[in-house]
């Protein structure tokens, strides 16, 4: 049996979810899901330009999911409370990862995304046993949503 929260877990993971209320981030992870679909690092770099609003709200997005990550690998979040409530992260991660190894070497950056790649492959398989297909299904409502981001944008 998993082990309960400790109440300064629970109040951190409290914590994250209030920054993730922000309005500008809000703004930011809407437009990260509407807009945000690349295949190639060319891709990215071209949405993401720096300097520009897209450019700051993939940095805010990226860098957000990347720190919350970080706090739980490192053990200051519950995990299990964390994946039971948190799950966007891993969204993050679906439309970011064919860009990641590409970003690394750019970047000359091994850790580049490391938090939230390690907090996904923990997900995935976490997910897996208390509900099996629901990763396949998830990535193939992102594939069809693709198509309808893309004629809104």
């Amino acid at each position: 049996m998993a082990t309960k929260p400790t109440h300064e877990q629970a109040q951190l993971h409290l914590q994250v979810y209030e920054q993730r209320r922000e309005a500008k981030l809000r703004q930011a992870r809407e437009w990260f899901f509407k807009n945000y679909h690349v295949e190639s690092f060319d891709d990215a770099m071209r949405i993401a330009a720096p300097g520009t609003e897209s450019g700051a709200f993939v940095s805010m997005v990226l860098s957000y999911c990347e720190q919350a990550c970080a706090l739980l690998n490192y053990g200051l979040l519950h995990e299990d409370l964390f994946f039971e409530t948190s799950g966007e992260f891993f969204g993050v991660w679906e439309l970011a990862k064919a860009v990641v190894p590409q970003g690394r070497e750019e970047f000359k950056m091994n850790g580049y995304l490391a938090h939230v790649e390690k907090a996904a492959k923990r997900y995935e398989a976490w997910s897996e046993t208390r509900s099996p297909g629901h990763i396949g299904a998830m990535r193939e409502f992102m594939k069809q949503m693709r198509p309808q981001a893309a004629k809104a944008a």
